[in-house]
């Protein structure tokens, strides 16, 4: 099973680091995959609410193996489409469940996981048990 850092947490939320391009890369120096928040606006951004940290396409090449990315705004998940044999790419709001660019399913909860589930856990303790693709959280330690 693969773990992915939500944001780059891994030991809980961390609101003034989470989409940091350094704080990602320390997720992803450990080993872990990593989820992003991406926004497209003249020019490639990371950020939760609002583009916050301004990165450039070679960044994200560089690391599309390991990356999980959230496209928040129409243009980057446009964008990102366009590349989809390249980047691991989805969007959603207050979805129970979406598809990744690649056909992984992005979902909330447990119930109904598959081999290409991956599930996003927001409890202090994950369950590495679960037969599922992967487990997003912030809380992997």
């Amino acid at each position: 099973m693969i773990l992915i850092s939500h944001r780059g947490n891994i030991t809980g939320p961390n609101p003034k680091l989470e989409n940091k391009p350094s704080y990602i890369l320390d997720a992803l120096n450990k080993g872990y995959d990593c989820e992003i928040d991406v926004y497209y606006d003249r020019g490639w951004w990371l950020g939760h609410d609002a583009p916050q940290y301004k990165i450039d396409i070679g960044w994200l090449c560089g690391k599309k193996d390991v990356l999980w990315i959230h496209c928040k705004n129409t243009i980057s998940l446009y964008k990102m489409l366009k590349k989809m044999y390249i980047f691991n790419c989805f969007s959603h709001q207050n979805d129970i469940y979406t598809l990744t660019s690649k056909g992984y399913i992005w979902q909330a909860h447990y119930n109904n996981i598959t081999d290409k589930t991956i599930v996003v856990d927001k409890s202090k303790k994950i369950d590495i048990n679960k037969k599922c693709y992967a487990i997003c959280a912030d809380y992997l330690i």
